[in-house]
């Protein structure tokens, strides 16, 4: 079901692998990172002005927290807190990696304010055992694991309620619902919330204020948007093949962020596709919700 999204804007950005999208309302500022370029992004929206932040290392997912210029990171090799404008590194927490465990990617906080990351297989293939996990980190620097066996985390996003949890693994396109209990930060009840059409890998998604699921479609330049059953009430068209990660931003929260890439794209793939890795942006008549914050920098 397509409905008339209407893209409003384009930022110009050509980013190689852009990730983990979010709006900050304090500052109307959009965020996100170039996983493969070792970039921190900063849009000012009203000004459309772009800054680009070095990063010690790939940085796949981060969440904003109430320490200025800080944010709590899942680098390639772990958690930390970093300041983007000193550049001044703590880490938490790296973990032994498994046989055949890459580095992080995708994050989020959860209603609580832990943050959560999970990481992907070195090599994402069908053919070896899938060995990504999912961890968290509360709020006193402690990190635990709840899922194994992983071949691509993404996707992670809560209810609005925070009673559910929404984590994809793209290698078989498949995004699962958990019960999820607020209090323990513990996910129980796994089961399949929705497969992706062929061709397309769940990625990056957000929930919106009505309890909706919002997923860029990696593969197939879409942004499907599923109800709480499961099934697709909406898509939203993207001018480029491999729509990365959506966060609700603008004012109002109603307009639709949509990161992309071009890695992996051939030289005539990506003559026929000029846009794949800039940012777009959707008026959806849709409200999304603020991000909850890390709790744990003081």
């Amino acid at each position: 079901m397509v409905q008339n999204f209407r893209m409003i804007a384009e930022i110009l950005v050509g980013n190689l692998l852009g990730e983990g999208v979010q709006w900050r309302p304090g500052d109307r500022s959009l965020w996100w990172t170039d996983i493969l370029d070792n970039k921190m992004y900063r849009l000012e929206w009203r000004q459309r002005s772009v800054r680009r932040i070095d990063v010690p290392e790939p940085l796949g997912s981060f969440a904003f927290t109430a320490k200025p210029n800080t944010v709590a990171a899942a680098f390639a090799t772990g958690f930390a807190l970093f300041d983007y404008e000193s550049g001044a590194l703590d880490w938490i927490h790296r973990p032994d990696f498994l046989e055949g465990e890459g580095r992080f990617n995708d994050g989020r906080a959860d209603r609580q304010g832990r943050f959560w990351s999970g990481t992907m297989m070195a090599s994402p293939s069908h053919k070896s055992p899938a060995a990504g996990r999912l961890f968290c980190l509360d709020a006193i620097g402690a990190v635990s694991e709840h899922e194994h066996n992983i071949g691509i985390s993404n996707g992670l996003c809560w209810s609005p309620d925070g009673g559910t949890l929404y984590f994809a693994d793209s290698l078989p396109g498949i995004i699962y619902a958990y019960d999820f209990d607020g209090t323990t930060g513990t996910p129980r009840n796994r089961r399949v919330f929705a497969k992706s059409p062929a061709g397309g890998s769940p990625d990056g998604a957000a929930v919106d204020a009505a309890g909706n699921v919002w997923s860029a479609q990696w593969g197939i330049g879409k942004v499907l948007a599923y109800n709480p059953a499961g099934e697709i009430i909406a898509e939203v068209p993207v001018p480029a093949s491999q729509p990365t990660c959506v966060a609700f931003g603008g004012e109002d929260l109603d307009l639709l962020f949509v990161t992309s890439a071009k890695d992996g794209l051939d030289k005539d793939t990506l003559e026929g596709e000029p846009s794949a890795g800039n940012v777009f942006v959707f008026e959806t008549g849709t409200k999304g919700l603020p991000e909850t914050i890390y709790r744990g920098a003081a």
